[in-house]
């Protein structure tokens, strides 16, 4: 405690105040670097404590293999530039954090209209592999559960894996980082298991929601959900959609106010699957989680955040990272209500 005290006081001298946990601060400026990395590392340190409360998902086998101690943050600013704390090496899959891109991408193809013409914009109390929307509506709540996102990928144009190759290399561009690639065995475990996606998949073909001629278009869906990354590529993702398709490095290729209002929106209402309505009360940050032990958030207008622990709660959504960037969002007062 003594350290702690005397590292806040030093860093008080060039910086303002740094929120301590329980403690609240207003940036009207700009963070400076020594306060946001003394912040990453606590509440990196603190969030380690949820991890025993929480399990990695195994309903994928190759997930199941997660190292739930591995544990990462990363921070990017508004001028781009990275912060980041913990195992920011570590790859995780992307899961349904991919759902983004792909309804980015499948937008700018179809429109809009004709997009959630096949799908809502709801948020839902239903697990993030609810089928019952289908049997009652006979098309998915929103495009952020895995029916809604079927949906999604199977509206991108394209013939075998081309819809896949669009979503990766988006994520390559946003990025900027042309090594990102699938993880092959965690892709094959997910094709082989996935038999209520695929069941989701042949009632929406049965309800005319898409024209996918075989299963490829999910074959599309698994292997986008099985690209892996590191957290940093994954706060790279948040910044281009809290700086309205914008990338870190100020490249404006995919500028895009109208789309990136709709994916931030759809995020903060059903990003987080069951809890998106208590997390947007207590965080307020537009966010998606995936089953891989991520979290992306985008601070519209300035920050990207990411998040990485593989071992999850209730509602699948990563119990550290969970805390992390809560922690953020009431210590730098980043709830978009406030």
């Amino acid at each position: 405690m003594r350290t702690l005290f005397y590292t806040w006081v030093l860093l008080s001298l060039f910086c303002s105040p740094i929120p301590l946990q329980g403690q609240l601060i207003s940036y009207e400026k700009s963070i400076c670097k020594s306060e946001i990395n003394f912040l990453l590392s606590d509440v990196l340190n603190e969030s380690k404590n949820l991890i025993a409360q929480a399990k990695v998902a195994d309903y994928i086998p190759e997930l199941g293999k997660a190292d739930p101690n591995k544990t990462a943050i990363a921070f990017i600013d508004e001028k781009g530039n990275i912060y980041s704390k913990g195992d920011v090496h570590t790859q995780f899959t992307i899961q349904s954090i991919s759902k983004i891109i792909a309804l980015m991408i499948a937008v700018q193809e179809r429109g809009e209209p004709y997009i959630f013409d096949r799908m809502g914009y709801y948020g839902t109390d239903q697990a993030f592999n609810s089928m019952e929307a289908l049997n009652t509506r006979q098309k998915p709540l929103n495009p952020m559960m895995n029916a809604g996102a079927i949906v999604t990928t199977a509206s991108i144009l394209g013939k075998g894996d081309e819809g896949y190759q669009k979503i990766l290399k988006m994520i390559r561009y946003i990025t900027k980082n042309d090594k990102i690639d699938i993880n092959q065995a965690v892709y094959l475990s997910e094709k082989a298991t996935g038999n209520r996606n695929r069941a989701m998949f042949y009632l929406e073909k049965n309800f005319n929601l898409f024209t996918a001629e075989d299963e490829e278009a999910l074959n599309n869906y698994f292997r986008q959900c099985s690209i892996e990354i590191n957290v940093i590529d994954l706060a790279k993702i948040g910044y281009f959609f809290a700086h309205q398709g914008t990338r870190f490095d100020g490249d404006k290729t995919y500028f895009n106010p109208e789309i990136t209002q709709l994916i931030n929106s759809i995020m903060l209402t059903a990003g987080m699957y069951d809890y998106s309505g208590e997390y947007a009360r207590k965080v307020g940050i537009p966010s998606k989680s995936g089953v891989g032990g991520g979290i992306v958030g985008a601070v519209p207008g300035k920050y990207g955040i990411a998040t990485f622990n593989a071992a999850l709660d209730a509602h699948g959504n990563s119990a550290a990272g969970i805390y992390m960037i809560e922690q953020l969002s009431k210590r730098l007062q980043l709830s978009i209500f406030k």
